[in-house]
């Protein structure tokens, strides 16, 4: 029996139609169409997390400069504080507000007369206490049902101390999933900060990394990389980045996109508005380094940054590559599973083919078609009332725009290095392997018995019922307060830390259930 069989024969009708296209198994040469981004069965365990999770969670919380402020009940700002592990240096002026919990812990006397003289209080309180030139405020799901205007406080504010404030009506109801947060964190970033700072002079070969949110220090490895090389890393969007630097974020001659499905909608805004190109990246796995690195490196033209990347893919993968091979040959043959937000499903298969790991099965909490079939289908995805919710910010070319390419050369680099480009996770997947969106705990459980990987790949809420069924389960939210992962060394930890999981002596003490029971 397969895995899809295995699955949907234990569903009653309603739910067997309802995932029936969630679940497909990847063939060569043929064209695969999936379903996703809608709403998760009500009753199933999914591990999606909601909009106000993607917005302040995701891409607006691990800014450094700036004082994010949930208004809603304590449990939400709490559940988005600390538990991504995105690190973040002070800035220039020795701050880091990502360190702290900001809520206006909202009770239900707030809830039943409004709430928003009890936000512009705590905004208050923070201003006399930190003092920060930057104040974000993300709304949970009581705030946009009960009708506060948290925009007309941020302009309240802007007022009477002169900062800047922005406010994401991100409630956690809206969308099917956290994407729908990315989206609108997305259309605020666009609106209210980049494009804002024209001062200074920046200068050399000028690159923004998109989607890069420094989970146990990833986005510093790669940032080293990169000035190693030679570029000038503008601004991170938005691990250990900051609203300074974003404000001045179209001023770069190309955006690198790492998570796709988080910023997509920044790079085409960005392209639109300011004429930046943008390219896909993964700086997971050495192959996939080495290959982003060529490729922008053919996106400047330039002899010198060409031949300064080969030499730098070279010195760094002589340091790692003995140790790497040594691990490889414990890890080689093995079979791994992988279920997470982001580009992560894709990129880490790139990985784990460096160490002779297969892919089993992969898929996404809160992915669209696109970042499974590839960019090419977003014309035939029709939009749906979920997806009505969330506001489609159109932007018009500013004065400052600039086409760095020629057309005829902007064409050239789309066919040759994929500028502008991204064919998804399944065209990744080898023949057999199963791609799953939004994955449910049941799922899982047919999973492990039917697919039998050696190791899964995911996140903490099902981290433990994994185990627990005798297969090492590895966070790649928060890499199990290990990392990072990225870049050359990066990819040296991430095979010290699986070959270590894989050969701990716990798994031979534990006896999972199905080995007693009959597979029904």
């Amino acid at each position: 029996m397969d895995f899809k069989s295995a699955v949907l024969g234990r569903y009653n009708a309603r739910i067997y139609k309802s995932r029936k296209d969630h679940i497909v198994e990847v063939k060569d040469g043929v064209e695969q169409k999936i379903a996703a981004n809608t709403r998760a069965v009500p009753g199933i365990m999914t591990n999606r997390g909601c909009c106000y999770a993607g917005c302040k969670g995701v891409v607006v919380g691990p800014l450094k400069d700036t004082c994010v402020i949930t208004h809603g009940p304590i449990g939400c700002g709490f559940y988005s504080w600390g538990t991504r592990r995105n690190k973040a240096r002070p800035d220039s002026d020795g701050n880091n507000y990502i360190q702290y919990c900001f809520s206006t812990d909202m009770q239900e006397a707030d809830i039943v007369f409004g709430g928003e003289k009890k936000l512009k209080r705590a905004i208050d309180e923070v201003m006399a206490i930190f003092k920060p030139k930057r104040i974000m405020i993300c709304s949970t799901c009581p705030v946009g049902l009960i009708g506060d205007d948290i925009h007309a406080v941020a302009s309240q504010v802007e007022k009477d101390y002169g900062v800047t404030c922005v406010a994401f009506s991100c409630e956690g109801y809206k969308g099917v999933s956290q994407s729908a947060g990315h989206h609108i964190a997305n259309n605020g970033l666009m609106k209210k900060i980049i494009g804002t700072d024209d001062s200074g002079t920046i200068t050399g070969h000028t690159v923004n990394l998109l989607g890069e949110y420094n989970i146990g220090g990833d986005g510093w490895e790669t940032e080293r990389l990169l000035r190693k090389i030679g570029y000038n890393v503008v601004a991170v969007f938005t691990g250990d980045g900051s609203v300074a630097d974003i404000a001045r974020s179209h001023r770069a001659d190309i955006n690198l996109v790492q998570c796709h499905r988080s910023i997509n909608y920044v790079a085409e805004m960005m392209k639109t508005a300011f004429g930046t190109n943008w390219l896909k990246v993964n700086f997971i796995g050495l192959k996939a380094i080495a290959k982003s690195l060529r490729d922008l490196a053919v996106f400047f033209g330039d002899s010198q940054l060409v031949e300064r990347t080969e030499m730098v893919i070279a010195e760094e993968v002589a340091a790692v590559e003995p140790e790497m091979t040594a691990l490889k040959a414990r890890l080689n043959g093995r079979k791994a599973a992988i279920f997470v937000g982001g580009s992560r499903s894709h990129h880490y298969q790139e990985l784990l083919l460096d160490y002779g790991v297969e892919t089993v099965l992969a898929g996404y909490e809160f992915g669209h078609r696109d970042d499974y079939e590839g960019r090419e289908v977003i014309p035939d995805i029709k939009e749906d009332a979920d997806s009505k919710n969330i506001e489609n910010l159109v932007v018009e070319p500013d004065r400052r725009y600039r086409a760095f390419l020629s057309p005829e050369r902007f064409q050239e680099l789309k066919e040759t290095i994929g500028l502008e480009e991204y064919a998804g996770l399944i065209r990744a997947m080898g023949d057999g392997s199963w791609v799953v969106d939004d994955l449910n705990h049941f799922e899982t459980e047919e999973m492990i018995k039917v697919l039998k990987p050696d190791v899964f790949f995911s996140g903490i809420k099902d981290k433990f019922v994994v185990q627990k069924a005798g297969v090492l389960c590895r966070q790649l939210h928060s890499y199990d307060y290990s990392g990072p992962y990225a870049g050359y060394s990066g990819a040296l930890n991430f095979g010290r830390d699986l070959t270590m999981g894989l050969f701990a002596p716990a798994w031979k003490m534990i006896d999972p259930p199905w080995r007693e029971a009959t597979h029904a």
